[in-house]
């Protein structure tokens, strides 16, 4: 061990460096401190202990990168701030989009492919009349078009509400 304790500050600055949190990279030092002691024994007595131990911290902070990647990074209840915290419900939103691609199902094809090449994909008119081979005038009639029947089948379906069925 007497290998060991004089790399700890250059272990503790190599994790600093990488983890760019304090406390998370003594903590870092701390887990390899105690995995180079469990392990001694796996050592390899001609190799170099302070690659072998610089090589376990730096595994360690891959492994604690992929796990907050996983699962997000744990805060204290009392550093998280309330706007964090509470989010607008999405159901709503959900609602109106599972609508509006219903009201889109329904359109004719020429009027739905007018509609998502200019509104969706950004396409100019003129674009939008090369693609789909027709006057500039005719995208132009069927935009509007499709745009008035969505809006229409939009609010029909939100006035109409859900589709609810009675549960006994």
């Amino acid at each position: 061990m007497l290998l060991v304790e004089p790399l700890i500050p250059a272990l503790r600055r190599y994790a600093r460096a990488l983890l760019r949190d304090h406390t998370a990279a003594d903590d870092l030092v701390q887990d390899c401190l105690e995995r180079t002691i469990g392990r001694w024994h796996q050592r390899r007595p001609e190799g170099d202990t302070r690659t072998w131990v610089f090589t376990i911290l730096h595994n360690l902070a891959i492994n604690r990168f992929r796990q907050t990647a996983r699962h997000g990074r744990s805060l204290a209840l009392d550093e998280v701030d309330e706007a964090f915290l509470a989010r607008p419900p999405s159901q709503e939103d959900r609602l109106q989009q599972r609508d509006l691609l219903r009201a889109l199902a329904t359109l004719p094809d020429d009027h739905r492919s007018v509609l998502l090449l200019v509104s969706v994909e950004g396409l100019s008119y003129a674009e939008a009349a090369r693609v789909l081979n027709v006057p500039i005038g005719t995208v132009m009639s069927r935009l509007a078009r499709a745009r008035d029947k969505l809006s229409r089948a939009v609010e029909n379906e939100s006035i109409r509400g859900p589709n609810l069925r009675r549960v006994k």
